[in-house]
């Protein structure tokens, strides 16, 4: 008798953990009318729920994904749910662009400047993670090649256009998990070893040690650049982690009583898109909406400076 009761007292805590999160509004911002923001990964989890809330903020929200059939379905979806008035008021724009390409990703910034006249807001939101050791197009480490090279090249031929938009923002989405990574200079390919979790907390730990960086050079120009962890959130982006069949039914309560919703997760990066808050606000690192300290190898400008220079040339800017 003593463990049905315990089963159902555990069940109970739970559904009240649940409620209590679902209890909490997400945090509204003004109105983005009249501003063109475009966001990576934004078919699903994260940059979905951004996509759905900006667009419902009348921005103009361009949904840059790898797989086109599923971002017109997710615009669709997210039409139905918000609403598009048509007026210029609200807009969503599929554009296709696959991270693990350079190719695409020149396509997709070639494209977005014949056709934009405007960038107030690039969200670097896409990422895989903890994927079995597998190269992209380039020949780059999957996770180092779509989570940071794809966007350190996305965000550098999107430059011209957000300087001239200013003032402007990038949002560069990372996670805590940086903490366990390391900048190995020697082996940024992972080509010597390989270890799918520290190499995601590599790509995440250059994520920030990009924004540190992009900040300082766009010093004065009304471009603003901010890094984020969204918490631990149910998203898609755990599909390479294996979960014993036995244990998935526990996993699934846990993460619904525990983990964050997609809309709880894309809070910090709808505020950072869209909040007079952080209005001149540059190089810093949020979470829960709040600036928090970074871990000294997260502040190393040299190291920092150095991923630059290797990255350059890694995706072509230079020779």
């Amino acid at each position: 008798a003593a463990l049905p009761a315990v089963v159902l007292a555990a069940g109970l805590l739970l559904a009240a953990c649940r409620w209590l999160r679902g209890a909490v509004r997400p945090r509204r911002g003004g109105s983005m009318r009249g501003k063109t923001v475009i966001i990576t990964g934004a078919n699903s989890g994260l940059g979905r729920a951004a996509a759905a809330e900006l667009l419902r903020m009348r921005a103009r929200v361009i949904m840059g994904c790898r797989d086109r059939a599923r971002a017109e379905l997710a615009a669709r979806e997210i039409r139905a749910e918000v609403g598009e008035r048509g007026d210029g008021e609200g807009e969503l724009v599929v554009r296709e662009l696959d991270l693990a390409s350079l190719r695409s990703v020149r396509a997709f910034c070639h494209r977005v400047l014949q056709e934009e006249s405007r960038l107030d807001v690039l969200i670097n939101n896409a990422g895989i993670f903890q994927c079995p050791y597998m190269k992209t197009e380039d020949g780059f480490e999957m996770q180092f090649g779509v989570n940071h090279l794809g966007h350190f090249l996305l965000t550098n031929l999107l430059l011209g256009l957000l300087k001239n938009s200013a003032p402007s923002r990038i949002v560069v989405v990372s996670s805590k998990l940086y903490k366990y990574g390391e900048i190995n200079f020697e082996d940024l390919n992972s080509e010597i070893s390989y270890n799918k979790s520290f190499c995601y907390s590599r790509s995440k730990l250059a994520n920030i040690l990009f924004a540190r960086e992009l900040a300082r050079r766009l010093e004065g120009t009304g471009v603003t650049v901010n890094s984020l962890h969204p918490g631990i959130v149910r998203t898609n982006l755990g599909r390479h982690v294996n979960i014993p069949l036995l244990a998935k039914p526990l996993f699934n309560l846990v993460s619904w009583a525990f983990f964050k919703t997609p809309l709880e997760g894309a809070q910090t990066s709808i505020y950072l898109a869209s909040s007079p808050d952080v209005e001149g606000v540059s190089g810093k690192y949020f979470g829960d909406c709040k600036e928090e300290e970074l871990l000294p190898k997260a502040m190393d400008d040299l190291v920092a400076r150095k991923l630059w220079d290797i990255s350059e040339v890694m995706v072509g800017l230079l020779k």
